[in-house]
């Protein structure tokens, strides 16, 4: 049981040092991406039509906000 424990210490320790071409670890890329898919289209099937129309207004606005 400890040498299996030792392998997977090490094997955790070599998969969090992988990176992805832009620098990020592929485990939290893939986590991130499982929420990412549905949380946009499950928040807006909660919300109200007009708490829909009011963040489209508010997110149109920042869209078109100067910035400087």
């Amino acid at each position: 049981m400890a040498h299996a424990m030792i392998e997977a210490i090490a094997a955790a320790d070599i998969l969090a040092t992988m990176k992805t071409s832009d620098g990020k670890n592929p485990f939290a890329v893939a986590l991130g991406r499982r929420g990412g898919l549905k949380g946009g289209r499950a928040r807006a099937d909660r919300m109200s039509a007009s708490e829909r129309s009011a963040s489209a207004k508010k997110a149109a606005q920042a869209r078109w906000t100067a910035r400087d």
